[in-house]
C-alpha cells in the first residue's frame, strides 16, 4: 500500500491548527504542526512534506516568507491561509509560487478539498486506486471493473478519482464542485449530471459502488450497507 500524503500545518492559532490538522488525518493524511515557522527547514528535511500549510500572518517571518523557504527547499506544494483577502496579498502569494490561497474563515472540508486537488495536480497521491473490484489508474487513465475496462471521458476520470480518494467518506456536491472542477458556485446539477453517467458505466459490470447518502452527498464504497 502507498504511503499517504504528508501535511505540514504551520498556523499560529491553536484552535484552527488542531481542526486542520484532525480533518486532514481524518482525511486519511500523515500530519504535523506547528504554531510558527522556526523549525521550517528542519521539517522540510525530516518530516518531507508533500504540501505545507501556510498561514500568512504568523509571529516571526510571515506566511509569504516562509513560502520563499519552501521554495528554495523543498519541491512540496503550498496552500497560504490567511484573513487577508485583498487582490494583492493574493497575487503576491500566487506569484510567489503558492498553489492555491484560502481566506479565513473557511469550511474545514473546503480545505480539504482543495488540498487534495494540489496533492493531485502534483501527483503526490497514489495513481493506481482500487475500491472492490474497481481498479482506477489516474495516470494512464485506465478504469477497470473486473478484468472489463470502461470507457470514461476526462471529466469522469478526475470526478472517479477524487470520489476514490475519499473512497467510504460522503462528499457534498460543493466539495466535489472544489475538489474537481476547482469551483463552488457551478450549479449542483453538474454533479448529478456526472454521478449519474458515471454510476451508470460502473454499474453495467457490476454491482453499486457509487452511492447517494440522500441530503448530504455520495460515496464511493465497496459494500451497499
Amino acid at each position: 500500500m502507498s504511503e499517504p500524503a504528508r501535511v505540514l500545518v504551520i498556523e499560529d492559532a491553536e484552535t484552527i491548527r488542531i481542526a486542520v490538522l484532525a480533518a486532514l488525518a481524518d482525511a486519511g493524511y500523515a500530519v504535523a504542526g506547528h504554531p510558527d515557522g522556526a523549525t521550517l527547514e528542519e521539517e522540510l528535511q525530516q518530516f518531507r512534506p508533500d504540501l505545507v500549510v501556510l498561514d500568512v500572518m504568523l509571529p516571526g517571518r510571515d506566511g509569504f516568507a516562509l513560502l520563499e523557504v519552501v521554495r528554495r527547499r523543498s519541491e512540496a506544494g503550498v496552500v497560504l491561509l490567511t484573513a487577508r483577502d485583498a487582490v494583492s496579498d493574493r497575487l503576491r502569494g500566487l506569484h510567489g509560487g503558492a498553489d492555491d490561497y484560502v481566506v479565513k474563515p473557511f469550511e474545514l472540508e473546503e480545505l480539504v478539498a482543495r488540498i487534495g486537488a494540489v496533492l493531485r495536480r502534483l501527483r503526490r497521491v497514489p495513481s493506481v486506486v482500487q475500491v472492490g473490484d474497481l481498479v482506477i489508474d489516474a495516470d494512464s487513465g485506465v478504469v477497470l471493473r473486473g478484468s472489463e475496462q470502461i470507457e470514461v471521458t476526462a471529466t469522469e476520470l478526475r470526478l472517479l478519482g477524487y470520489l476514490a480518494a475519499q473512497r467510504g467518506r460522503v462528499v457534498s456536491k460543493t466539495q466535489i464542485l472544489t475538489g474537481v472542477w476547482g469551483y463552488d458556485d457551478y450549479d449542483p446539477n453538474l454533479v448529478e449530471v456526472h454521478v449519474s453517467a458515471l454510476r451508470r458505466k460502473l454499474e453495467a459490470y457490476g454491482p453499486r459502488l457509487l452511492q447517494t447518502v440522500r441530503g448530504l452527498g455520495y460515496v464511493l464504497r465497496a459494500d451497499e450497507s
